[in-house]
């Protein structure tokens, strides 16, 4: 019969423990945080690359001739803006058309400008948006005679001054008046000549008549040739049917003695057809400069005058160009929270500073219940590795152990993982599940001294 073992002989577990319990293993739960942290650090770089960057305090606006109507706006805006802490820098040109091929040219430095309807034509205009029609400008065709005319085809083999080139004035006069049958080269003779020097021309005789409008000419300039004996404002009498053929064109009606009750101009109603103006930016302005210039625009436009009702202007009418998803924003709901309650420099540190927060505190919250599990799952990970070779060691001694050689390799194995296991730095939380590996490592242990 075979001599019991002495105990003093039999490999138990002689070893100290030496594990490290915690409150808890700040490296397991740095490296549970680290795929939160990591979506976090994407999200701001994401967050601060897709948001536009502080807005600039400084603007440049096309406009039109000194002293025109454009002009003359552009500088109600200058002011209204520098309330807010933006410089307006008012550059002139010769009207829409210039004004619409500087804001084509990415090189020009121009931001925004006023550009009246109907100019367009061929040129690429995927770059720029409307903000909103502003105001009507009004097709003002002066014209000198006793007797009345009410049709362009009446100008025919006369003198007309058509606006210079650049201006919209002349690209629209020239729409106008092939419409009606009346070109370059015919037996009418199309002068380059706009603003006080058309209008000059006009008063001197040197001219029949002459095509006037905002971009180009200034309000007393009309407003003299209104008051100046022989020279009449023409009647559209195909009002109607022009502005159902050109969708940029309104039918205005104009009521008697509207200009001057004294002098009763005009002396009858009289009929206009007028594009809008409307204030065109490059798509890439910044938002809140959008909302500043439409803010701008409705309180120099929205008032009621002679051509318009109150409140009509400014307004997201798509014509030419496409309205911009920042004036769609701004006309269906106004102002963001913070631009109606704070300095617009605050309000601009505010919203750019929630656009980053944002996404931070939507990852951090599902992020702060991850964790906890993430943690969990790696410390029991660590356990569950010891449990796999356990049970390998455990199937190899059933196969393994018909020499004493075998067997001492094996419990010299089992030694190496109970010392392993025992060096492990353990939260206390976990510590149930540490003892009960310790006690199957004690249990695989007796089974191979028992076959011995």
């Amino acid at each position: 019969m075979a001599t019991p073992l002495n105990p003093s002989e039999l490999k138990q577990s002689a070893i100290n423990i030496k594990t490290r319990f915690v409150a808890i293993s700040w490296r397991d739960l740095a490296i549970s945080f680290g795929p939160i942290a990591l979506l976090v650090v994407v999200a701001i770089w994401l967050a601060i690359w897709l948001i536009h960057p502080a807005p600039p305090n400084t603007i440049t606006m096309i406009t039109g001739p000194e002293h025109s109507n454009f002009w003359n706006t552009a500088e109600k805006y200058k002011k209204i803006l520098a309330r807010n802490g933006i410089k307006l820098k008012i550059v002139t040109s010769e009207g829409s058309l210039d004004n619409l091929k500087k804001l084509n040219d990415p090189h020009s430095g121009v931001d925004v400008g006023f550009v009246q309807g109907g100019v367009a034509g061929d040129l690429p205009i995927g770059q720029l948006v409307s903000l909103g029609s502003i105001s009507y400008v009004p097709v003002s065709v002066f014209y000198r005679g006793r007797e009345r005319i009410n049709r362009l085809s009446e100008l025919e083999g006369k003198r007309v001054a058509i606006g210079m080139q650049g201006s919209g004035s002349r690209v629209l006069a020239l729409t106008l008046l092939k419409a009606n049958g009346i070109e370059a080269g015919g037996k009418t003779e199309l002068l380059d000549m706009g603003g006080d020097e058309a209008a000059q021309a006009l008063t001197d005789s040197k001219i029949d008549a002459a095509f006037l409008m905002g971009d180009s000419a200034s309000p007393p300039t009309m407003g003299k040739l209104l008051h100046t004996p022989g020279i009449r404002l023409l009647d559209f009498a195909q009002a109607g049917a022009y502005a159902r053929r050109f969708s940029y064109l309104n039918e205005l009606n104009i009521p008697k003695g509207v200009f001057d009750l004294g002098q009763n101009i005009p002396s009858r109603d009289i009929r206009l057809i007028a594009p809008t103006a409307e204030l065109i930016a490059r798509e890439d302005l910044h938002p809140a400069l959008s909302d500043l210039l439409i803010d701008a625009a409705k309180e120099v436009h929205s008032g009621p005058n002679v051509l318009q009702r109150a409140g009509e202007f400014p307004a997201p009418l798509a014509h030419e160009f496409r309205i911009s998803d920042d004036a769609t924003r701004y006309y269906k709901s106004g102002k963001g929270f913070f631009y109606r309650t704070l300095p617009f420099w605050l309000a601009s540190l505010v919203d750019r500073t929630l656009v980053v927060l944002l996404p931070i505190i939507l990852l951090l919250i599902p992020g702060f219940k991850l964790v906890p599990l993430l943690y969990g799952w790696r410390i029991k990970s660590r356990i569950y590795r010891w449990y796999g070779i356990l049970i390998a060691l455990e199937r190899a001694a059933v196969v393994d152990t018909d020499t004493p050689e075998q067997q001492a390799q094996l419990l010299k194995r089992l030694d190496h993982i109970e010392e392993s296991v025992n060096r492990m730095k353990m939260p206390l939380a976990f510590a149930d599940q540490f003892y009960v590996l310790r006690e199957h490592i004690g249990f695989v242990r007796n089974r191979l001294l028992s076959r011995s």
